[in-house]
């Protein structure tokens, strides 16, 4: 079994995407039960590090064992910088959710296809 790790890496961009917009409207009477994940820096942390470790293996093994293109990462860098944005400006968080989503997306979008175009590409740096 493979694992198609853009499409991972996107499926990681829209739930965090779902979870930063419509989680405090849906699940806002979790304080009750005692759960806070709404506010939780941790969690938050946590859900950030996991979407930049599965960006970083998807667009290096694209690079690596397909394209050898950096523009899948660079605008993967570009959406994570504004992800990253977002922790730190909150009263922007909306503003820069939604186009770091966006970039993450297309990053994703752009390598997955740049992947089935070029398949196996070898160049000099390819060492397999």
């Amino acid at each position: 079994m493979k694992i198609n790790w853009d499409a991972l890496g996107i499926g990681a961009s829209l739930a965090c995407a779902i979870h930063c917009a419509m989680l405090p409207l849906f699940l806002s009477t979790l304080p009750l039960f005692g759960i806070n994940i709404i506010e939780n820096v941790a969690f938050e942390a946590g859900m950030i590090v996991l979407a930049f470790l599965i960006g970083s293996y998807s667009f290096y093994h694209g690079y690596k064992k397909h394209h050898h293109s950096s523009i899948p990462f660079l605008i993967f860098i570009a959406g994570f910088s504004l992800l990253v944005l977002k922790q730190i400006f909150h009263q922007y968080q909306l503003w820069l959710l939604i186009p770091a989503v966006v970039l993450i997306v297309t990053a994703h979008l752009r390598n997955y296809r740049s992947c089935r175009v070029h398949n196996h590409a070898h160049a000099d740096d390819c060492d397999h």
